[in-house]
């Protein structure tokens, strides 16, 4: 290998260092218009996102959570309805059919990684009234299979979409199967902003009244009171400085899934490591890439060893399913999940890491394994 690197998992600094100027230049052109709270630039924001996606309308709200919480609610869940969703995905799934007032209920993953529809078939019962699923990674799930077996037993869909904007299936983008999907703008996402930030798309003009009442304080479009709601809006500071890092949403994209063929073309004869699918040109899935998340021998070992080189890797979510959590209550034993956390690991993924510094990455893993 070459001399020592240092490759961050993911560089903070830099997201405003790199585009330091006009970061700037937004924040004081917001602040000289005074423009913090629900203003033009945060209309702009909403009405791009729902142009990106083909949603017909979008919301902005203070974070992806928000945004699955007053999806359910929009919905309207009753106490003992049942959702299911994939133990491999964030707490804030669950968490946010909890609030809502139902009952997650976690269930297995299929070799993608992503939730099993055979798993959620299996899964349904009479108290069952929703599916979520997550896009994770940036990569969308078998939405046909999840869309059947909701038809088939009258289901509601919210998508779990945080990591996943841009991605589609079919050439249909994920968040616009379901009633709603939500969407980060965490720092550390593809479109990330500096602070949290969400957003809800939906195509059902009924959900979009309710959701829009729920983000602000139970007011109608027209500043109108009509239900009870709560404060969860995306600031509008926030907002610009998306509206900025839009433009260049499709660059972004198709960067990463050109470092996601990098990873493949250095690692995929590795037999010691199960790589996320590659990138596919024509292929029934898009995959943005927000993390490139894999199983791994010896991942413990190999995580250690790539820190001494410098090298920064996350293993998600504590590597637990959110079934896993013994403080949740859940007695599920889901043991392909448990097997994918015992193995998972995520490499560095960003727009920061240069080709260079993927083959450093790849030049360890093997020369790990060769040890």
């Amino acid at each position: 290998m070459s001399e020592l690197r240092k490759i961050p998992f993911f560089d903070y600094p830099r997201l405003f260092l790199d585009d330091r100027e006009e970061i700037l230049s937004t924040v004081e052109e917001v602040g000289r218009r005074g423009a913090f709270i629900m203003q033009k630039d945060l209309a702009e924001f909403e009405s791009t996102l729902s142009s990106f996606t083909g949603a017909k309308h979008a919301v902005g709200v203070a974070n992806a959570t928000d945004g699955l919480e007053l999806a359910w609610l929009a919905v309207g869940l009753n106490k003992g309805d049942e959702v299911i969703i994939s133990s491999h995905t964030m707490l804030a799934t669950a968490s946010a059919i909890v609030t809502a007032g139902g009952t997650p209920v976690p269930v297995e993953i299929g070799p993608d990684n992503l939730i099993d529809p055979a798993a959620v078939a299996a899964a349904v019962t009479p108290r069952t009234v929703g599916i979520s699923p997550t896009q994770l990674n940036g990569r969308t799930c078998d939405m046909d299979a999840i869309m059947e077996i909701a038809a088939k037993n009258n289901l509601v869909v919210v998508e779990d979409a945080a990591q996943a904007l841009g991605s589609r299936f079919r050439g249909k983008h994920a968040g616009t199967f379901g009633v709603a999907g939500s969407f980060s703008f965490f720092p550390a996402k593809v479109l990330g902003c500096f602070g949290d930030g969400g957003g809800v798309i939906t195509n059902d003009s009924q959900i979009y009244e309710k959701l829009y009442q729920l983000h602000d304080h139970g007011r109608d479009t027209n500043g109108d009171i009509k239900s009870w709601g709560r404060n969860s809006r995306l600031d509008n500071l926030q907002a610009a400085i998306l509206n900025k890092r839009f433009v260049r949403y499709q660059e972004v994209i198709a960067r990463r899934r050109v470092i996601a063929s990098l990873y493949q073309s250095h690692l995929g004869d590795l037999e010691e490591l199960q790589l996320p699918p590659a990138p596919e040109e024509n292929g029934q899935h898009f995959d943005v890439y927000q993390n490139y998340e894999l199983q791994a021998d010896k991942r413990d070992e190999l995580k250690t060893y790539l820190a001494e080189k410098g090298i920064g890797t996350i293993i998600q979510w504590g590597g637990k399913g959110v079934h896993q959590w013994d403080g949740l209550g859940f007695t599920q034993k889901l043991p392909i999940v448990e097997r994918f956390f015992e193995r998972s690991i995520m490499l560095p993924m960003n727009m920061f890491i240069s080709h260079d510094d993927v083959s450093y990455v790849c030049d360890a893993i093997k020369n790990f394994y060769r040890k």
